[in-house]
């Protein structure tokens, strides 16, 4: 069984950093790429950052672009990203997920998703 457990959200001040973990079990993570997304109340899910399975490849939203950084231990099948500069309207539910379709930024090439973790940027 596939599970991705994300953590590491909470309430952040504007200016300040947050760093988000994904854990992955039931599957080979290199295999698949992984991204992350996220949603805030009222809003659909949007694409934030995503990085392939050997790592060699990154992508980000133009939003989020030089402000957060994903990375990923394959030996630890686990995903991270590093957000900096955080802004209030960055606050949303982030949500890890492992796909394999090569569609990176879209929703529907993720078969997996994890249970989301709040982040909260106050200004």
């Amino acid at each position: 069984q596939v599970q991705l457990v994300e953590s590491g959200g909470g309430l952040v001040q504007a200016g300040g950093s947050a760093r988000l973990s994904c854990a992955a079990s039931g599957l080979s993570s290199s295999r698949y790429d992984m991204g992350w997304f996220r949603q805030a109340p009222g809003k659909e899910r949007e694409f934030v950052a995503s990085i392939s399975g050997s790592g060699g490849a990154t992508a980000y939203s133009d939003s989020v672009k030089g402000r957060f950084t994903i990375s990923r231990d394959n030996v630890k099948n686990t995903v991270h990203v590093q957000m900096n500069n955080l802004k209030p309207e960055d606050t949303a539910v982030y949500y890890c997920a492992a796909g394999r379709s090569g569609l990176v930024a879209a929703v529907a090439s993720y078969a997996y998703w994890g249970q989301g973790t709040q982040v909260t940027v106050s200004s």
